[in-house]
């Protein structure tokens, strides 16, 4: 009983990969380049199960590229994961490659087509015991209730363009990994009917056609497939410069949520620099001593006074004292010559 069990499980499992096989390329090739790839939002998901198909450039022999909008679509069964097809630049013409469905994601040429396809594998989501779980920074829920969900950044990369084919000139330059590779070589599931569906309305409607909307389609993505009017409609957004890149601000609630501002800190402000002093006067500073100008040739400096100080008087000479003129003998008299 358990074999048999195990037998039927393995059917199941094997069941989607007995589906159509998706041709590698597309037999009809062009020389000149596709357009940009048009900036858009991503409209809201209809229900849960559905997984993102972006919008790309197809051809029409006779009136040229025309842009298939991107559309929420079921998978053809649980498992499988959708890699868009792409434009590759060989042997001198462009060549369309067409997406598949499969258990890995494969090579798509590098090409940045947004929600989740940022050039290499998918960040929008996995399966997760048979149920799809979806994350939240790159897909918009709208007011759809999703209860499977995570949240991862996805980063960008800042070298990505917004070119729509790998190769030639202004082309992406990617080559394949050897996980892409790999999956490459695994069995393929075709593209569904929705989306056969989506391509084929798109062909028919004029304002799709580059020559008509110069690279910014009126119906850039739409909720459903098939469903080309209505609120589910999604117009592209003029945007300059160029390289701004598709499916980098999703809104709804799956939209990236910016975080508040942190709250202001007590901080010690260093002292304020005091701008240079533009040319001229220069600030106020201690200035120096003055210096007396040179004398002219032919000139005495004038002597500085000297400092004023009390004057000392000198002591006056004392009096003379008065001498004793000896006695003549008796007989004479004094005179000025002596006594006689």
């Amino acid at each position: 009983m358990r074999r048999l069990c195990s037998a039927i499980l393995l059917t199941f499992a094997l069941a989607p990969l007995a589906l159509p096989v998706a041709s590698q390329a597309q037999i009809i090739s062009i020389t000149i380049a596709p357009p940009e790839l048009p900036v858009y939002e991503q409209p809201a998901i209809p229900e849960a199960g559905y997984m993102w198909s972006p919008g790309y450039w197809a051809y029409d022999p006779d009136d040229g590229y025309f842009w298939v909008p991107g559309t929420w679509v079921l998978p053809p069964a649980v498992g499988l994961l959708w890699t868009p097809g792409y434009w590759g630049w060989r042997d001198g013409i462009y060549v369309w490659n067409e997406g598949y469905w499969g258990l890995h994601i494969g090579f798509y040429g590098g090409v940045y087509y947004g929600y989740g396809y940022g050039g290499v594998g998918y960040e929008g989501g996995y399966w997760n015991n048979g149920v799809f779980a979806y994350n939240q920074t790159v897909n918009n829920f709208g007011s759809v209730t999703i209860t499977n969900v995570y949240s991862k950044t996805v980063i960008v990369n800042t070298n990505a363009t917004r070119a729509s084919f790998n190769g030639g000139t202004g082309g992406t330059t990617a080559q394949p990994t050897p996980q892409e590779q790999a999956a490459a070589h695994e069995q393929h599931v075709a593209v569904t009917p929705a989306q056969t569906q989506q391509q084929k309305m798109a062909s028919t409607n004029k304002t799709l056609f580059a020559s008509q909307n110069h690279g910014q389609p009126a119906i850039a993505a739409t909720a459903k497939p098939g469903e080309f009017t209505g609120k589910g409609v999604v117009a592209a957004k003029e945007v300059k410069p160029s390289n701004t890149l598709p499916g980098t601000k999703p809104t709804g609630t799956g939209a990236p949520r910016t975080p508040p501002p942190a709250a202001p800190t007590a901080s010690v402000k260093p002292a304020p620099v005091p701008p240079p002093h533009p040319a001229g006067p220069t600030p106020a500073a201690v200035k120096p001593a003055p210096v007396p100008p040179p004398h002219p040739a032919g000139t005495v400096p004038a002597k500085p006074n000297p400092p004023a100080t009390a004057a000392v008087k000198p002591s006056p000479p004392a009096p003379a004292r008065a001498v004793a003129k000896p006695a003549c003998p008796p007989g004479k008299t004094m005179t000025p010559a002596g006594c006689k």
